[in-house]
């Protein structure tokens, strides 16, 4: 009773030692722990923010700017009326706050502002204070013909930031396609491993098999010795592909990130994921979802607006530069702080810079000349890349549809060499077949085994090589969203149709 007792133990404890995974449930780990994927989450969440600093450039800022205090005690340089020079002590305090709001204004590439002020000035040398200020100022600084960066940050940085949410997805994507290459190492060690076990014990076996037929002169001292060769090299195999298999295993959990501290008492149990959903992709579809949701396909339409917006800007900086600048207020001064809001005075500002290139040698010329090249290098690098990227999915879809006939017929192939096997070592057994062909027959069942693990293999990368190009479910007929498919910020649709 206590051996009973103790075996089951012993028993629990294997069982709890080994973790049945299906392919879903790694690509479901990886894409939840692995560092890949958080460190594709965390690069959204920096683009999430980056964009919402881009959106909260285009509201009211509200600021207080100040020196408090700004104290100074000195000689400085004074100009006397008979045009000598005098150093007068200076001993004050001047100090100034200001409030201000600003907004800026897209449309024109201005800004408008409005401003409050007050300054104090302290005179220690006479104990005098003097109060200055600003009770309301309107105010405007407009480029004129010159180029206006925020109209096209208004179009461009919209489209950076669903491309970096595609991304998002693409990443993931990524993830669980790697995930599946690692996945299908493993199996792979493992099947290798199960057919290196089933071998040895075969050999072994048979080798028993023909010592007892050698005393009773059935077979020859040459067959004798090629069996115990095979003994011998179907244990070498096993080392072999056990030392694979851990190595594999190592690979797979780190990929998952399961800590090695827990996990290295646990063995990974994979299952053949022989269960393929009959469904199928039409090229055109495949194409249309792949230009609506890959990030690439935003991309080419950033990279073509960038390349207009720097010929526009090449364009207007070579030629006159002007900005306005004007403000209206009121103002006062007084002995004390309320002197300022008492009766104030108008405050006007107008002013007009400008810059008028009259020689530049060529230098105007050379700058768009090389804007428009550079424009028509990226209309072409992007048709380029449109065809190429479009190849792909024509060469994916049509390898999805091979692979899955593949594995049919590998799976079938692999079915007949397992019973031509059996049959084989049957009639070994029965002293009706030789040596040479159980050897035959039993490579080609290894082979047919492995080859039907590689079909799958291919099948499942190809798979979700599909999912990566085109970001959408065959299988369910939907698009990937991101993790808990929802948009990643609310923020990024008003403002695509607002341009």
């Amino acid at each position: 009773m206590k051996k009973l007792i103790l075996f089951l133990l012993c028993a629990q404890s294997v069982l709890a030692q080994t973790q049945q995974l299906t392919l879903d449930d790694v690509v479901q780990l990886a894409q939840d722990q692995s560092i890949a994927a958080k460190q594709a989450a965390t690069l959204q969440k920096t683009n999430y923010w980056k964009y919402r600093t881009f959106l909260a450039d285009f509201k009211p800022q509200l600021s207080l700017d100040g020196s408090l205090p700004s104290f100074t005690r000195s000689f400085v340089q004074v100009t006397q009326p008979d045009g000598t020079v005098a150093f007068q002590p200076v001993s004050n305090n001047n100090s100034i706050l200001t409030m201000s709001l600003t907004q800026n204004i897209p449309l024109t590439g201005g800004s408008i502002f409005i401003q409050q002020q007050l300054q104090r000035f302290d005179n220690f040398l006479n104990s005098s204070t003097l109060y200055n200020g600003i009770p309301f100022a309107i105010g405007l600084t407009q480029p004129l013909f010159r180029f206006n960066q925020m109209k096209w940050d208004r179009r461009t940085e919209p489209l950076r930031y669903a491309e970096s949410n595609q991304q998002y997805i693409e990443a993931r994507e990524q993830v669980a396609l790697d995930a599946t290459g690692y996945y299908f190492d493993l199996l792979v060690a493992q099947v290798n491993l199960q057919i290196a076990e089933t071998n040895r014990t075969n050999n072994d076996t048979l080798f028993k098999i023909a010592k007892h037929k050698l005393e009773l002169g059935k077979i020859s001292q040459n067959d004798l010795l090629q069996l115990q060769l095979s003994v011998l090299n179907a244990q070498k195999d096993l080392a072999s592909a056990r030392q694979t298999a851990e190595v594999a295993s190592l690979k797979l959990r780190s990929y998952l990130n399961i800590n090695n501290t827990t996990g290295s008492q646990q063995r990974f149990e994979l299952a053949i994921p022989t269960q393929l959903s009959d469904f199928s992709v039409d090229i055109n579809q495949a194409l249309s979802e792949a230009f609506a949701n890959r990030s690439a396909a935003i991309s080419y339409k950033r990279q073509l607006l960038e390349a207009d917006r720097d010929v526009e800007k090449a364009r207007k900086e070579n030629g006159l530069n002007a900005s306005l600048n004007a403000a209206f207020g009121l103002s006062n001064r007084g002995n004390r702080p309320s002197d300022v809001y008492v009766q104030p005075q108008d405050r006007e500002f107008v002013e007009i810079q400008f810059t008028l290139p009259i020689m530049t040698w060529g230098r105007a010329k050379a700058r768009t000349e090389t804007a428009l090249a550079n424009q028509q290098l990226v209309v072409q690098t992007v048709e380029q890349s449109r065809r190429t990227f479009e190849q792909q999915i024509y060469t994916q879809v049509t390898l999805l549809d091979m692979l899955r006939q593949q594995v049919k017929l590998t799976a079938e192939a692999d079915q007949i060499a397992q019973r031509r096997y059996q049959i084989a070592q049957d009639r070994f057994k029965l002293s009706d077949l030789s040596v040479t062909d159980l050897g035959i027959a039993t490579q080609d069942k290894d082979r047919a085994r492995r080859d039907a693990i590689l079909a799958l293999r291919d099948y499942w990368q190809a798979f979700y090589t599909l999912r990566l190009l085109t970001l959408y479910d065959f299988e369910t007929n939907s698009p990937l969203t991101p993790k808990g498919g929802k948009a990643v910020a609310p923020y990024f649709s008003p403002l695509i149709k607002e341009n």
